[in-house]
């Protein structure tokens, strides 16, 4: 309808040019909206304030102008004037219910656009290190990203979804040396785990893994392992870090070549475990990169030593710096430490001119919103790279806080202490949890309700919009049980019969979904679906307690049980792009 109106206008514009009332080079942009007070309309423009000045004549009076110009339309009623010179359109009822056909023609791809004429995006998304199993704070971040690639498939960008695995570093030789710590301490050696290593029960399912394969072969003696190391913390001249770093490079020393045996067990374990959790949440990737993979290929020599030639590293303390200051970072970053280990940053470096060199037009990275400061550095060393930052959006995702019965729940990785995705999944449900994670904007605060996510009640908003969902087919299933099958020429054919308020007010939120999915991609918001979601639902239900919908009159009969199905489609369609199932009964 919107799209309609704004080709009117279009004709009008071009009849004013014609007419000397505006340059013939004059190229408004042509906006429609819809009104917030049905008693001003169906849609409004402000276009006469938009071209009074060009046209030389006060805002009401070039409105009247537009009026006159108007062509006849079916679909318009009435026009009128409002305040400085609003034009406020009255759409003609039968006009309205016009968006039916288009939902059935076009069925699971009502709504999709082309917003992003084939521009390629690289959605990049959870990433999270590969260090023990997805916890509830990460479940948000993976609902959001996969939502705001379907939203940018569905607007015609052509959308690839991938995972960073950060297979290297620190944090995997942290792992490694506590899954082998755990080892020896079920072959039997008795000692003080580390306090700052991984100490999750996963840990221990891992050494078992470990143990399967090798059996005692890489036992070695607790007093072996722990001589010479720096205390940890709570013992005299204790360093935490320094304990751990040391115990490092003593396993190693002692095991050589099997100790990457060890870490690949324990990251395929992970890994794998990751891949299911996300798969039960209905989050799939196209690509899942190694970050080992850049530092195996050169690609992190090529990209460090393309900013050398280019001046932008100098070298201070034994350790390679990279002049972030000189785009507006808040100091230079570490890319090389002065024990020749390459940093994180360094790898993202070069990631992200990977990413550049597949080809994408367009790269988002979805981050936990700990990572802000992190987006300068990242933006400079593209710049630096003599690519265009321009090209890179981050998104900013809080992590949520998990309550149950109203008290926060404690989480640590490292100490263990955390609910995992799969709990959560378990407890409330994947459509629960991927419909609460996205219904608020990504950069907000979340408190997750457990209790809520779990009620079936309307004050659950999955709940209720799954329910409107059912309750459609259920009206469907009586329908056939009386004889009555759905017959859509017959009911298309008597939607002029609708018109009652509830029945208008549903076809014009039909009609608003396709708008919504254009505006909601662009500016990478899912929530808007689900608010869209629970307003198409609230008329739904409404509808429902004030009218039926088997009724003796076959046309008019028809003509509901047609409406209705727009609606169930709809609904699915929106309920999809979240990954949300549409159930037949509940």
């Amino acid at each position: 309808m919107k799209q309609q109106l704004a080709q009117i206008l279009t004709d009008v514009v071009q009849q004013l040019k014609d007419q000397g009332v505006i340059p013939e080079d004059a190229a408004p942009r042509i906006h429609v909206e819809n009104t917030r007070d049905k008693a001003h309309g169906d849609f409004a423009t402000n276009l006469a304030m938009m071209l009074t000045k060009m046209a030389g004549m006060p805002p009401r009076d070039l409105a009247q102008k537009i009026i006159d110009l108007l062509q006849n339309s079916s679909i318009i009623e009435k026009v009128e004037i409002a305040g400085p010179g609003f034009i406020n359109f009255f759409v003609n009822d039968s006009a309205k219910f016009d968006v039916v056909g288009q939902v059935f023609e076009k069925a699971d791809d009502y709504g999709r656009c082309n917003v992003g004429q084939g521009k390629s995006v690289l959605v990049e998304f959870v990433s999270a290190n590969p260090t023990g199993p997805l916890h509830v704070g990460h479940g948000r971040g993976a609902a959001y990203g996969a939502s705001v690639a379907n939203l940018l498939d569905a607007a015609g960008f052509d959308v690839c979804r991938e995972y960073y695995v950060n297979d290297a570093g620190r944090q995997m030789d942290i792992l490694a040396t506590s899954v082998w710590l755990r080892y020896l301490e079920q072959c039997g050696e008795e000692f003080a785990f580390p306090s700052n290593g991984y100490k999750g029960d996963y840990i221990f399912d891992i050494a078992s893994q470990v143990r399967n394969q090798f059996a005692e072969t890489l036992q070695k003696p607790a007093f072996e392992v722990f001589a010479g190391i720096t205390a940890d913390e709570g013992q005299d001249d204790g360093d935490k870090e320094k304990h751990i770093d040391d115990l490092i490079e003593k396993a190693k020393h002692l095991l050589g070549s099997q100790y990457y045996d060890v870490l690949q067990i324990a990251i395929n374990s992970i890994l794998g475990d990751i891949k299911d959790d996300l798969e039960g949440f209905n989050v799939r990737f196209d690509n899942w990169f190694s970050e080992r993979s850049l530092m195996d290929t050169g690609v992190i020599d090529a990209a460090l030593e393309k900013l050398q030639k280019a001046g932008k590293i100098y070298e201070k303390g034994g350790a390679l710096w990279f002049r972030s200051t000189d785009y507006g970072d808040e100091k230079d970053r570490v890319v090389v430490r002065d024990n020749g280990l390459k940093t994180y940053f360094a790898s993202d470096i070069a990631y992200h001119f990977n990413k550049l060199e597949r080809g994408f037009d367009v790269l988002i990275d979805i981050w936990g919103s700990d990572h802000h400061g992190y987006i300068p550095r990242v933006r400079a060393a593209m710049e630096a790279m003599e690519t265009n930052p321009e090209q890179l959006e981050v998104l900013l995702v809080q992590f949520a806080v998990l309550y149950r019965g109203g008290e926060k729940v404690a989480m640590s990785t490292r100490s263990g202490q955390f609910v995992t995705l799969r709990e959560l999944r378990e407890e409330v449900g994947a459509d629960a949890a991927r419909f609460f994670y996205v219904q608020r904007k990504s950069e907000q605060h979340m408190d997750f309700d457990l209790d809520l996510a779990k009620s079936q009640s309307n004050d659950n908003p999955v709940y209720y919009i799954q329910y409107a969902h059912a309750r459609i087919c259920r009206v469907l299933e009586q329908a056939v049980d009386k004889g009555y099958r759905l017959d859509l020429e017959q009911g298309m054919a008597n939607l002029n019969l609708l018109t009652a308020e509830h029945e208008t007010a549903l076809a014009t939120e039909l009609a608003k979904y396709p708008e919504v999915i254009a505006r909601a991609a662009v500016v990478y918001e899912p929530h808007q679906i689900a608010y869209y979601l629970k307003d198409l639902a609230n008329g739904l239900h409404s509808y429902y307690n004030a009218s039926q919908f088997i009724v003796e009159d076959d046309n008019l009969r028809q003509a509901r049980l047609t409406l209705i199905s727009a609606v169930k489609q709809v609904l699915k369609n929106g309920l999809a792009l979240l990954d949300v199932s549409a159930p037949q009964s509940m």
